[in-house]
């Protein structure tokens, strides 16, 4: 393009030229008017060529864009959330129906209670005697239970009014002796079942009138019948 427009302005100048030389007859003051003329117009044919040789002076400026967002740098090595950390996610909560409790509602006392054991009912024991001899009799004790739970142990305790009186013949227990004062316990088959009872028999040596017991309990409950 730039060599297109300086032939066309070389083609014009000289066009202009033979003009004026064919036209020597003409005035001075044409001539220069002429020659002023091809001045400026060479003058502003220079400045329209380097133009097109350099196409991009015309180039409209571009303004940078604004800055996006760059990629996140990596933490150094050593430095806290280095490693990635896998998402967690929450188990979801079982939900109870209305009406019902959840298992961890239950409190250790409730829990002790629904597995725990009623206490037996305190037993009740009557004395009697059986049989009388000159020089011996024998006794019976009743040992009942009114409650509905079996009751494994007890203790009966039968108190003489001399050391030198002796029990014998004992069944339905195991008996010990302490001065005068003799402790009955359960022997293999001595438990009291619910609404039921069990049996003590055992002899003195000594005649009734003298020898009769003083005092007798059932695990510190006192006897009933006894003599006198």
């Amino acid at each position: 393009m730039a060599i297109i427009v300086l032939d066309r302005i070389v083609a014009l100048a000289a066009s202009v030229r033979r003009t004026v030389i064919d036209r020597s007859t003409g005035s001075r003051a044409t001539r220069i008017a002429v020659v002023a003329s091809l001045t400026v117009l060479v003058a502003t044919a220079i400045p329209v060529v380097l133009v097109l040789r350099t196409p991009e002076r015309l180039a409209p400026v571009a303004l940078d864009p604004p800055p996006g967002p760059g990629p996140a740098a990596a933490p150094e090595p050593g430095t806290p959330g280095a490693e990635a950390r896998p998402a967690t996610s929450l188990a979801p909560t079982p939900s109870h129906p209305a009406g019902t409790a959840s298992p961890s509602a239950a409190t250790p006392s409730s829990a002790a209670a629904t597995t725990s054991t009623p206490a037996p009912a305190p037993l009740h024991a009557d004395f009697s005697i059986d049989e009388s001899a000159l020089l011996s009799y024998r006794a019976t004790v009743d040992i009942s239970n009114p409650g509905t739970v079996p009751a494994a142990d007890w203790t009966l305790v039968v108190t003489l009014p001399r050391e030198s009186l002796k029990v014998t013949a004992v069944t339905g227990a195991r008996v010990t002796r302490d001065g005068a004062t003799w402790t009955f316990v359960p022997d293999g088959g001595g438990q009291v079942p619910g609404r039921g009872s069990v049996q003590v028999t055992f002899r003195v040596a000594g005649a009734l009138v003298s020898a009769a017991p003083t005092a007798c309990t059932i695990d510190d409950t006192a006897c009933t019948g006894l003599p006198g």
